[in-house]
């Protein structure tokens, strides 16, 4: 792959960016300084993401489609770091996990988010980066995700009469010996992986963009760069939310107070009636840690963007495309609240907390994955 041209930052918009993060962190913080600091942290999350390229959705369809396991491989790095930051920070109580039980409405979940990232050509926080790095499409994708989403919660009935276990975390009931034996598993995933991807990938593992302060402020990083900003991030939001990075709740709530003005009464369903999901419609949309982290990630993409002289709005390039992002949103949103979270809220932190529903959610997941990128040529779109 040729080198990407270095281009000069985009003065006038990174300005108007640069206005609106303040805005952000301002207008979060407002509600305390916690919420201002995780404002800013979501702008990093997305600075990362877009200059890493970090796609969990590419990442599985390069692996099932060519044979390339880097994208993945960075994923094993990224567990790693988390189970390494996140251990010591759960096993103090400072923190909760994310845990949860095993169900097999969660697998039919997973699943349908695996299809679903595939068709809509990006996973929860992928949706978020590429909308800020000015993707059209990708907009489709979040209006269909937050509708899934919200549709989930209003027919929970069907779903819990499912069967399902208890939530088994290793870190609760082992200790550190969990931790272990959780990067021991990653660990040995790791190195299979390496071993069985095609030889021309293995080389081109070496073939990383050389870390300059010119790089990490306009990118491209490398994948293994972007893991570690990500666990490093990951780390830190779990010291200021009590709880790990997560993307899909505040696509809920979004859906649900435009529902709410549009005149839908919450008092008919049995999961906005409960007290935590009653408040959280009816406080402020920056009083809300994940809708506000969000917005930093869409406007810290946009930064980066504008930085390296990238930013710009690509329309969908096609009807069918639109029709599959809208799909593809829409079967996110569902199973990820079926699966109680995304790839960042349920796979990333629940296998960090070394909760067993993570591995059942990414096991489920690339079984989704394989049928969608099958259904990927039914819509025109390229491998």
């Amino acid at each position: 792959m040729p080198p990407t041209p270095l281009l000069g930052p985009q003065r006038l918009p990174l300005l108007a960016i640069t206005v609106l993060v303040f805005a952000l962190v301002v207008a979060a913080g407002a509600h305390g300084w916690r919420l201002g600091a995780l404002a800013g942290v979501g702008v990093l999350f997305g600075v990362s993401l877009f200059h890493a390229s970090f796609g969990f959705a590419s990442g599985y369809r390069r692996l099932f489609v060519h044979g390339d396991g880097r994208g993945v491989l960075a994923q094993i790095v990224l567990l790693v770091l988390l189970t390494l930051l996140f251990a010591p920070i759960l096993l103090s109580g400072a923190a909760k996990g994310a845990v949860a039980p095993v169900a097999l409405q969660a697998a039919v979940g997973a699943t349908l988010f695996g299809v679903g990232m595939q068709l809509g050509s990006g996973c929860a926080c992928g949706t978020l980066y590429a909308i800020g790095g000015g993707s059209g499409v990708m907009l489709f994708t979040l209006i269909s995700f937050s509708a899934g989403s919200f549709l989930a919660t209003l027919t929970p009935g069907p779903w819990r009469a499912l069967p399902r276990l208890e939530p088994v975390s290793l870190l609760e009931r082992w200790g550190w010996g969990g931790a272990l034996l959780r990067l021991a598993v990653l660990g040995l995933l790791a190195l299979a992986l390496n071993r069985w991807q095609r030889p021309r990938h293995n080389r081109a593992i070496a073939a990383l963009p050389r870390f300059s302060w010119r790089t990490l402020l306009v990118g491209p990083w490398s994948l293994a760069g972007g893991a570690l900003a990500l666990a490093l991030l990951s780390g830190l939001t779990l010291l200021l939310a009590a709880r790990p990075w997560g993307v899909t709740w505040g696509f809920t709530l979004w859906a649900a107070k435009l529902a709410h003005q549009l005149g839908w009464d919450p008092s008919g369903s049995v999961i906005w009636q409960q007290e935590r999901f009653a408040t959280a419609l009816q406080a402020g949309l920056f009083e809300d840690i994940t809708s506000v982290m969000n917005l930093g990630i869409v406007l810290g993409a946009a930064a980066a963007a504008a930085a390296a002289g990238r930013l710009s709005f690509r329309s969908p390039p096609s009807t069918n495309a639109v029709a599959a992002a809208l799909l593809g949103g829409l079967l996110m949103g569902y199973g990820a609240w079926l699966s109680f979270g995304c790839n960042v809220g349920a796979y990333l932190a629940g296998i960090a907390s070394t909760s067993l529903h993570g591995w059942l959610w990414i096991g489920f997941a690339l079984l989704g994955t394989a049928f969608g990128v099958r259904l990927r040529s039914r819509f025109g779109l390229p491998d």
